[in-house]
């Protein structure tokens, strides 16, 4: 039997006010403008997708089971703008057929910097769980993938089974992602890899013409997967991939709502969250990742936060905060928001095959711009500082 994992991110940053030395008491945040595109989205993909796949797990016998990965930013903007999108996700996990997963609370770069943050924000993201959704993640995925031997390690030691990211041939070599994996150094907590090709025909190719498998049917798509050897296919995806990346017009909609019945057609073939692969299957070998490696663009690393001297400048002074903000809890949650890896994406000069991903509700003319106003709202918060 091979279990199919779909995995869904959810995310969306708070988005920051333009700010400058002159400024005096401006909010941080741009409530209107993260206000509108948080409606938006909704409009368009959270709460026409949730419905989606409520009908789908009701109409399957619970055998269409999912996953989601909602960040801590993602769930304020939820309470502040749209409770309803909200209690749509509470339906979901009602059903007993949606698991959550642990991230960082604020879909942060603090394994980069300081693995107390890093265990702090886990911490909170678990209370946040617990706390709305009444789930005990028992898998964990960290901002946009990121991963090395020594997040594997750290997450291990926290008692998590399983730990997700990508499964690319820099890692693999010749072996499948349709397997999970020991990390070294490990000895209780398994890797689940990204089938990055069948995830990126439907986040990325779904609706590109030029593609030579387009049009995408669930039909296809399904033989496509049966075909596959191993013990799990990992579709890992943005959920704004439904009716925001791809919009409702390319069919998306009507592929999701046919795939499950067209997958449940094969009789070695199933639904499994993440948790129950981790449970029951082995991993077959090791991974060695010393590096970071991450589901980011085509070179799959830090790049797109840390390349440029920008990034780097921008991302030392913001960790450089850390212990000067301990003792002030009225900055600490601003100064948490400020590590959301979206804002250092803005900053990205680079723009390779999929630089469209950089330019998605970016807020900013250029990564300058994005650069300059993040430094000014870091001067300003020293200010507050002294």
């Amino acid at each position: 039997m091979t279990s199919i994992c779909f995995y869904f991110q959810v995310h969306q940053p708070m988005r920051l006010n333009r700010f400058n030395v002159f400024s005096k008491n401006v909010p941080y945040f741009d409530d209107e403008r993260n206000r509108k595109y948080f409606e938006r989205i909704s409009r368009k993909c959270y709460l026409p997708t949730n419905k989606v796949l409520l009908d789908l797990i009701d109409n399957h016998d619970k055998k269409f089971r999912i996953s989601f990965s909602l960040t801590g930013v993602f769930m304020e903007q939820c309470k502040k703008f749209a409770p309803d999108v909200l209690d749509s996700f509470v339906e979901l996990s009602k059903t007993g057929s949606v698991e959550f997963l642990n991230e960082t609370y604020y879909h942060s770069l603090a394994a980069l910097f300081s693995i107390d943050e890093f265990k702090k924000q886990i911490e909170m993201h678990k209370d946040m769980i617990k706390d709305n959704f009444n789930q005990k993640p028992q898998v964990f995925r960290n901002t946009e993938a990121m991963y090395s031997n020594d997040i594997a390690k750290t997450v291990e030691g926290m008692g998590f089974k399983g730990i997700i990211t990508e499964g690319h041939e820099n890692i693999l070599g010749w072996r499948s992602p349709n397997y999970l994996y020991r990390p070294k150094n490990c000895s209780n907590i398994s890797a689940m890899l990204r089938n990055y090709k069948l995830s990126d025909d439907i986040g990325f190719r779904f609706s590109a013409k030029w593609w030579e498998q387009h049009p995408l049917t669930a039909d296809k798509y399904a033989s496509w997967i049966s075909s596959c050897q191993g013990d799990c296919v990992n579709l890992f995806i943005d959920y704004e991939t439904f009716g925001e990346h791809q919009w409702e017009d390319t069919g998306i909609f009507e592929f999701l709502k046919h795939l499950p019945n067209e997958v449940l057609k094969y009789d070695h073939l199933d639904f499994k969250t993440p948790s129950e692969i981790v449970t029951n299957h082995r991993p077959v070998g090791e991974i060695d990742v010393p590096f970071v490696l991450s589901w980011a663009d085509v070179q799959r690393d830090t790049s797109a936060w840390l390349e440029n001297e920008m990034q780097q400048l921008a991302f030392e002074q913001m960790s450089k905060l850390e212990g000067l903000v301990k003792n002030k809890p009225e900055l600490m949650h601003l100064w948490r928001l400020l590590q959301t890896s979206d804002h250092f994406y803005y900053m990205c000069t680079k723009w390779w095959a999929d630089g469209d991903v950089h330019k998605y509700f970016n807020p900013y003319n250029s990564p300058y711009d994005a650069f300059i106003n993040y430094m000014n709202i870091m001067q300003d918060i020293k200010r507050r500082l002294q």
